[in-house]
């Protein structure tokens, strides 16, 4: 590996600039405007992987396209998977950027600002060029490797399961790779061994069949913002519990092993909070935050929209509310089962003089794997070397639905690796990521596949 290494340190610049020209390709999956650039980031992955010495190709279903490629070196050796996207995440509001968000900029003296740098173009790009040095230095791998990126993770759409469902069984394999997560801390990286699943609804109150006068009638009849206030407000008690009947059945509890593995892992509360921006560190008693934000199960509301909220007033009483609510759930949790409790707490508390409509939204349960198996200590080796620091073992507290599409497909065993700092911003203005942990997730993928 050593030769894989030195050719990394005599290409750095053209690495990087690699994946500047990546980052300048403006591949949102959820906006149908920029689709054009998406299919123009799936040709780039292509092109890279063919450049590295992998055959490859595009998958064309009824989405954006699915990047395949392949090398086989030996039928006797280990076979991996690596899945990554190449779409981003939309880029608004524009206004909050400091810098373009489609025209990569460093800022300081090593922290790259643009869309998509660390969720996920850049890491999975890092996989690409570890494999490609290790094969120009040494003529191969010491894996055989499967590739699957895809173009619609940040959009929920359906090619990358189309794709599996009609070669899955051409892709069996001894570990599945995913640099889509988060490390620990700045400069020290993890395996993550589970991962929050997830439920969705949007709610929607209706009053009055039009937004009407508040003087005329304001307090004769139900105010359909007032009520949905109310009914968020009974999804909690005081305490940050979730007051849902049945929304804790089946939760995986923390042993003492894993609250010792998890006391035992450096983490700077006072450095999260201020990432956050937010006065204050809440949540639900008796866990720590490492333990909330990555083992216990949550219900947020993301969005609220009811009436007017433009500039100056407007004195209304208006005809609708609805918000959009998402569950994240650990391992054990039945999303479906989740969905139904909340549902049914949610008819339950419906304020008098509103009608409620509830929309079921995209399901996905909880991920957990044993982070001692022999492929799972080959990852942490991997990242430990590549950064020169212990990797830690951790849960993420996020969700990657296609975890467990791959996992019913193939069977293969999911390594999710974090190679990046965290508080990158991945789905809010000004995303970062750093150079260096561009390099060592080049190096990781180097110590993994050589």
């Amino acid at each position: 590996m050593d030769g894989a290494l030195a050719h990394l340190e005599q290409n750095q610049q053209a690495y990087l600039d690699l994946l500047f020209d990546f980052l300048r390709i403006p591949s949102v999956s959820a906006q149908s405007e920029y689709h054009q650039h998406a299919h123009r980031a799936a040709a780039f992955v292509t092109e890279r992987l063919e450049s590295a010495g992998f055959e490859a190709g595009l998958f064309e279903g009824s989405g954006l396209p699915t990047v395949h490629g392949k090398r086989i070196e030996d039928p006797s050796l280990p076979t991996v998977i690596v899945y990554g996207h190449y779409d981003v995440q939309p880029p608004e509001p524009l206004e909050l950027w400091e810098t373009p968000a489609f025209e990569p900029t460093i800022v300081g003296e090593n922290e790259i600002r643009a869309r998509g740098c660390a969720d996920d173009k850049g890491p999975t790009l890092a996989m690409i060029l570890g494999t490609e040095c290790l094969i120009r230095a040494q003529g191969k791998l010491g894996v055989n490797l499967h590739w699957v990126i895809e173009g619609e993770e940040e959009c929920g759409g359906p090619v990358v399961g189309e794709y599996l469902a009609k070669h899955g069984a051409e892709l069996k394999s001894d570990a599945l790779v995913i640099a889509d997560v988060s490390g620990q801390a700045k400069d020290v990286p993890a395996l993550c061994y589970g991962l929050r699943g997830l439920t969705a609804l949007e709610v929607t109150l209706t009053g009055p069949a039009v937004d009407l006068h508040s003087g005329t009638y304001g307090g004769t009849i139900a105010n359909p913002a007032t009520a949905m206030a109310r009914l968020i407000a009974s999804l909690h008690d005081d305490d940050g519990r979730v007051a849902v009947k049945g929304f804790y059945d089946g939760v995986q509890e923390l042993d003492d092993t894993e609250r010792a593995r998890n006391a035992a892992i450096p983490f700077d509360e006072a450095h999260y909070l201020e990432e956050t921006g937010s006065p204050s560190l809440w949540g639900e008693p008796g866990f720590t935050t490492l333990e909330r934000k990555g083992a216990r199960p949550t219900c947020e509301i993301n969005g609220l929209f009811s009436g007017y909220s433009g500039e100056g007033s407007k004195t209304i009483v208006p005809s609708k509310a609805g918000c959009k609510i998402t569950c994240r759930l650990v391992p054990n949790q039945d999303p479906a089962a989740v969905f139904r409790a909340v549902k049914a707490h949610l008819e339950s508390h419906c304020p008098q003089g509103v009608t409620m409509a509830i929309e079921e939204g995209h399901q996905a349960p909880g991920v957990h794997v044993d982070p001692e198996t022999e492929w799972a200590k080959r990852a942490r080796a991997a990242l430990t070397a590549a950064f020169g620091t212990e990797a830690a073992v951790t849960r993420e507290g996020g969700s990657i639905p296609i975890v467990n599409t791959f996992v019913n497909a193939v069977g293969v065993q999911p390594l999710l690796i974090g190679t990046y700092a965290p508080g990158e911003r991945a789905h809010s203005p000004n995303e970062r990521y750093f150079v260096e942990d561009f390099f060592r997730g080049i190096k990781t993928a180097i110590h993994l596949f050589g």
